[in-house]
This record gives structure tokens, C-alpha cells and sequence, in this order.
């Protein structure tokens, strides 16, 4: 792969690729035709999401109509009454959310969204967006069945520049008005093997679709090109384990590719040592980083490799908000690797994730320090990395799956 075919590649897929749409497909079956191309032959596996046909959605507050998108799968109706502006997670705080409309900038998580209903709240906004940047986009969220464990109130999201507008008029009543209807669609993990000579296997994944504004050109077909590229350099070269190669969908709605392959592929991730996951590589600007949910000599393992090859890499343990986290949940040694560009230099989720943002001979330079720790890890002898999770990757798996609540942050 040379830097002309990512730039072309870049190109070709600029544009939003949301989970279950035709865009998606159009994007899957283009990367089918890239790994053609190299020699790799390929499958699909669907999966089931949510989506909605959204009729109508209205949001007012004091008699102003605010532009608003409702949040899928939240219901249908009206309701009306008073608005409050959630600033703080502290029980006060949520305390005063009964019978009230709830503005918040909070993080729309299980804990937070459950907390507002516990409390008595009638419906719910959320904003997206910068103040700084010129447009008024509008993200389409959707209320996730893991967010709302069956407990659904009306809600909208609306742009940044309005939600601060609402708060500094001291906005009093608000009014949300939606009509939707929800139905179950298709949506695709792309899959690939290059069998070794033992049956185990080192998996590669990466995401590739995007958030409905969001080009995903930096997040995630950056990742994508990624074990492409990693694929193409093994596709000839003989390799002691099996290298499995999953183009993830789904993972913008909370990593639902590598959550549906992990658990129709349970009994299969036995044979599988380690679980390499690219997200987010090749930015013009910003910091190598490795996120490892696994023993901690990774992490040592990972910077000797790194000054060996002379590729500077910030190395943790911890657990990674992509599509590495399932399956170190089910026991696979993981790591997700990624290149973060300054908030300035690289955006995600908008319409800014561009092809502008990425550079191809960056994408190479990352793809080859992949593909070296790839190698090491598809032709040891053993493979070095414990089939283990410690326990303090358990236990932050827990909090980050929602199985458990994070403790809050002492004074």
C-alpha cells in the first residue's frame, strides 16, 4: 500500500457512514472490493440495531421553537412543563429534576440518564457542537437500550449556540413534541482470515463506520486502512498463528459490531492470544498511543518494541472506549492503538473529520509499527502476553460496561 492508494481510499469513503444505512453498505462493500484487490477473500455477519423513521420533532421553550432532532428510540408524544438545567452529578443536583424537562451537559451514560428519571424527570436535551465553529449542526443521538434499560421519557438534542442561548435567558417552560417510529435493521461486521500454521490467532479490528455529520475520515477509516494495510503485508508472508482481520460496524452506538462477534463467536475466542484494535491512526498532528487491557508487561513489551523500531508510543493499561473493550470483557488480551490529535488539529463526530485532517505517509508510518508488533506477536513461539485480564482491568471493564458504578473523585 502506498500513500497514493490511502489518499484514494480517503477519497472514496468521504462520506457519513452510519450504522444499518445505505451508506454503510456502500462503505462495506467497498472495502470488500479493497481486500479483493490484495488477495483476501471475505465474509459478513449482520447484526440487529435500532433505528427509527423520525416524522416530526419539536422543541419550545418560553414560546421560542429551537431546530432540534429527536433522539431515537426515546418514544412518541408530548410533554411539557417546566425546565431545569442539570449542571452537576451530585444528588442535589438530580434532586431538583422531579416533574421538570431536564437541560443537561452532562454525559447522556446509564448512570447519569437513570438518575435523572429516578428523580422524576418528564423528558429530557442534550446538546452538541462548538460555539466556536460557524455551523448549527444538529447530531442524531440515540437513546440506547443499554442507556435506558427499558425507562424511555421524550427527548432532543439541539445545537451548542441555542442550549446556551436557552441557559443565559433563563429559559422557564419547555415543550417537546416527537413522532417516530422504530424498527429493527441490519448491520454488518466485514471479516477476513489468513489461517497460520497453529490454530491460534492474533485478531485485528477496527471500526468503520461513522456518527451521522461525521465524514469518518480520522475516525475510524484511518483504522480501517490500517489492517488493511497490515493484511496486504501478510497475505504472502508465512505466519505462525492466524491472523483474523474484523472491519467492526456498529461501534458509534456503543461498540455493537465487537459485542455481537464476541458473542457469537464465544466459544472460538479460546484460541485467540491477543486482540489488536486501531482506532483513530495517521492524524497530521498528535501523540502514538497504546491502551492496553492486559497484563502489565504489555505495556513494557510495547515501549522496548517502540524504541527498538524508533517509533515513540505512550503506552498505559487501562480500558479503551473502542472496540478492543468486549473482547478483553470476555478474557482476550487487548490493546487498542491509536494516534490523538490535538482537539485543534483533529475532530471526531462532526463535520470536520475530513480527509484534511489525515495524513497518508502518517497512515503508513503507523501501519508499519502495527504491522512489526503484529508480526512479533503472530510468529512467537509462545505467545509472551498472559491469557489473563488482571483484576484491576476487571474491575474498571465493570465501570466502563455499566455493571458497576465508578467511585466518585475525592476533594
Amino acid at each position: 500500500m502506498k500513500a497514493k492508494d490511502i489518499k484514494q481510499i480517503l477519497k472514496d469513503t468521504a462520506y457519513p457512514h452510519t450504522a444499518a444505512s445505505p451508506e454503510e453498505m456502500k462503505c462495506l462493500t467497498y472495502l470488500q472490493q479493497r481486500c479483493e484487490a490484495i488477495g483476501l477473500s471475505t465474509r459478513t455477519e449482520s447484526f440487529s440495531i435500532e433505528r427509527a423513521n423520525i416524522h416530526s420533532a419539536s422543541l419550545t421553550v418560553d414560546g421560542k421553537a429551537y431546530p432540534c432532532k429527536a433522539y431515537i428510540g426515546c418514544g412518541s408524544g408530548t410533554v411539557e412543563g417546566p425546565l431545569y438545567y442539570l449542571r452537576n452529578t451530585d444528588d442535589l443536583s438530580f434532586s431538583q429534576c422531579k416533574d421538570h424537562i431536564v437541560l443537561t451537559d452532562q454525559p447522556l451514560n446509564m448512570w447519569n440518564y437513570q438518575d435523572m428519571l429516578k428523580n422524576g424527570a418528564l423528558g429530557f436535551i442534550t446538546f452538541t457542537g462548538r460555539y466556536s465553529c460557524p455551523d448549527r449542526d444538529i447530531d442524531q443521538k440515540t437513546l440506547r437500550p443499554a442507556t435506558s434499560q427499558g425507562k424511555i421519557v421524550l427527548g432532543v438534542n439541539i445545537n451548542v449556540k441555542d442550549a446556551m442561548q436557552i441557559v443565559a435567558k433563563k429559559g422557564r417552560r419547555a415543550t417537546i413534541e416527537i413522532q417516530q417510529e422504530t424498527y429493527q435493521a441490519d448491520a454488518h461486521n466485514l471479516i477476513a482470515e489468513l489461517p497460520g500454521q497453529i490454530d491460534e490467532w492474533v485478531v485485528l479490528t477496527a471500526h468503520y463506520d461513522s456518527t451521522p455529520l461525521s465524514c469518518g475520515s480520522y475516525d475510524n477509516m484511518t483504522g480501517s486502512i490500517g489492517i488493511l494495510g497490515v493484511a496486504e503485508r501478510f497475505v504472502k508472508a508465512p505466519h505462525l498463528r492466524g491472523l483474523r482481520f474484523i472491519w467492526c460496524g456498529g461501534e458509534e452506538l456503543g461498540l455493537l459490531g465487537s459485542k455481537a462477534y464476541c458473542s457469537d463467536h464465544e466459544g472460538e475466542l479460546e484460541k485467540v492470544v491477543l486482540n489488536i484494535n486501531l482506532d483513530m491512526i495517521g492524524s497530521i498532528m498528535g501523540k502514538f498511543i497504546a491502551c492496553c487491557s492486559a497484563e502489565e508487561r504489555l505495556v513494557s513489551f510495547l515501549e522496548y518494541t517502540a524504541d527498538e523500531l524508533g517509533f515513540p508510543i505512550a503506552a498505559r493499561s487501562g480500558v479503551y472506549s473502542s472496540d478492543s473493550t468486549p473482547f478483553a470483557d470476555k478474557g482476550v488480551p487487548s490493546l487498542s492503538f491509536a494516534r490523538i490529535a490535538p482537539p485543534a488539529a483533529g475532530s471526531i463526530h462532526e463535520r470536520y473529520d475530513t480527509p484534511d485532517i489525515v495524513s497518508p505517509e502518517q497512515v503508513l508510518i503507523d501501519t508499519e509499527f502495527i504491522a512489526g508488533f503484529t508480526s512479533r506477536m503472530a510468529n512467537a513461539v509462545r505467545c509472551p502476553v498472559k491469557r489473563e485480564i488482571p483484576e484491576k482491568i476487571k474491575d474498571k471493564l465493570d465501570v466502563y460496561l455499566n455493571r458497576k458504578r465508578a467511585p466518585k473523585p475525592q476533594d
